[in-house]
């Protein structure tokens, strides 16, 4: 047996299990009657509790160790240093832990990841008191994280319901029941939580800033969020922040009810919105990464020459030579946002967890060609236009995919990296089926 596994993985884990079950039964039932979306509740729950745990069985038992049994072991090294040595645990979990690493020994056993690592040490953070409370079985752990991570995307569903109330089963495959993200976002993994902080920010931005709702709740929710986000993957916002003011924006446009004044408002508005967005990013600087706007062309470039080497063994793929600049970059938004979004396909097939994900990605392919071919293009990007939520879900799903596919060429990486766009994207493909067929009065059936 792997010796992160022990015989608690195999006692324990059922009976937290039975417990997330019990919760969301009561959960359930407390809000059915009011709440007719709650029918899925229980259901979504006890689905990402199954993929948090087959993401532990791929990882033990196929792949042998990697990510999510590092973030374990590392996590489980310091609560174990807590019982032995307190002060140093505190300093190890707040503060500099690099200073107190020689405290570690075979009883608390040795981390993996370092603090210096700043944005994997975060997640360690996050899940030390989690590790603690799952009595350091991982299984257990796993599916303590896929209960908490699974509130963000509860809070994403309902605020999709907001707008589109009649929608609530092709909202639920969205949010809740989408294989990779099911699988790749549930269990300890970075994607896990920064997935969940998308789905908080979106509800709280929504509800402070769309709806001026100026609870206090609202804006700590948003403030955790982000802060979440940048503390793990900060490139996210690279996306989700001009998203977010472009939907403010468009959200201000529709409220203006004179033609001929919002027609002048218009290009201000969106200008300002724009302006507002880069300069929020460029402001971000060093917190962005590999994605900050100074160097995220220079990286691209060297990411796709990279990925042509012959040590990655088959599992990339090549968008074609293109230089820094920014007419050869815009040259590549096509590819790179199909790559973004519709890659692995069947034809890039290489392993049994690249065939799962190529055939969600074949189908969402059909759903898209269809929709455009039903809307013939220009009412498909005009019905976008038309209701904000639909264009924030559309532009971050777009944007997000076009840094995606620019800036990473494995599809290791990309089946993960991608998973935050695909609820926007999906939901906005059911938003845009609905607005359709309440246009024309034409029922389509995927």
């Amino acid at each position: 047996m792997n010796p992160l596994l022990s015989i608690f993985d195999i006692l324990l884990t059922p009976l937290y299990i039975i417990g997330a079950y019990a919760y969301g039964y009561y959960v359930t039932k407390k809000n059915i009657r009011t709440k007719p979306e709650y029918a899925y509740f229980t259901r979504g729950l006890m689905v990402r509790i199954l993929g948090a745990i087959a993401l532990g069985l791929i990882y033990f038992f196929y792949y042998s160790g990697g990510d999510t049994t590092n973030y374990f072991q590392t996590s489980s090294a310091y609560a174990n240093l807590m019982f032995n040595d307190f002060d140093d645990f505190w300093i190890g979990w707040l503060g500099d832990g690099a200073k107190h690493y020689f405290t570690f020994d075979e009883l608390t056993g040795y981390p993996v990841y370092k603090p210096k690592d700043h944005h994997s040490f975060f997640v360690v953070r996050l899940l030390i008191p989690i590790v603690t409370l799952g009595c350091h079985s991982y299984f257990s752990t796993a599916v303590l994280v896929a209960c908490i991570t699974y509130s963000g995307l509860w809070k994403l569903y309902q605020t999709f319901l907001l707008e589109f109330p009649n929608l609530k089963r092709e909202l639920a495959i969205s949010c809740l029941f989408i294989p990779s993200c099911v699988f790749w976002g549930s269990g300890l993994m970075k994607d896990s939580f920064t997935l969940s902080a998308v789905g908080w920010f979106t509800y709280s931005f929504y509800h402070f800033f769309i709806k001026k709702d100026r609870k206090l709740s609202y804006g700590l929710y948003l403030f955790i969020a982000g802060f979440i986000i940048l503390a793990i993957k900060p490139y996210i916002f690279f996306a989700l922040l001009p998203g977010s003011i472009l939907w403010l924006s468009n959200n201000l446009i529709k409220k203006i009810n004179h033609g001929f004044i919002r027609f002048l408002a218009s290009p201000i508005i969106i200008a300002i919105g724009g302006f507002t967005g880069y300069l929020a990013l460029d402001k971000m600087g060093d917190n962005l990464g590999q994605y900050q706007i100074d160097t995220v062309l220079d990286k691209a470039v060297v990411t796709q020459k990279d990925m042509k080497a012959d040590y990655y063994g088959g599992k990339t793929y090549d968008i074609g030579e293109f230089d820094a600049s920014l007419t050869g970059i815009i040259s590549k938004a096509p590819i790179a946002i199909f790559s973004g979004i519709f890659r692995p396909g069947i034809w890039d097939v290489r392993n049994p967890v690249m065939l799962i994900s190529s055939l969600e990605n074949s189908y969402l392919l059909i759903l898209t060609l269809f929709l455009l071919l039903k809307l013939k293009i220009f009412g498909f990007f005009s019905l976008i236009r038309k209701n904000p939520m639909l264009l924030f879900c559309m532009l971050f799903s777009l944007f997000f995919a076009f840094s995606v596919g620019l800036t990473v060429a494995n599809f290791g990486s990309l089946v993960r990296l991608r998973i935050p766009e695909l609820p926007f994207f999906v939901a906005g493909i059911f938003m845009l089926k609905h607005l359709y067929e309440k246009q024309s009065g034409i029922k389509v059936k995927f």
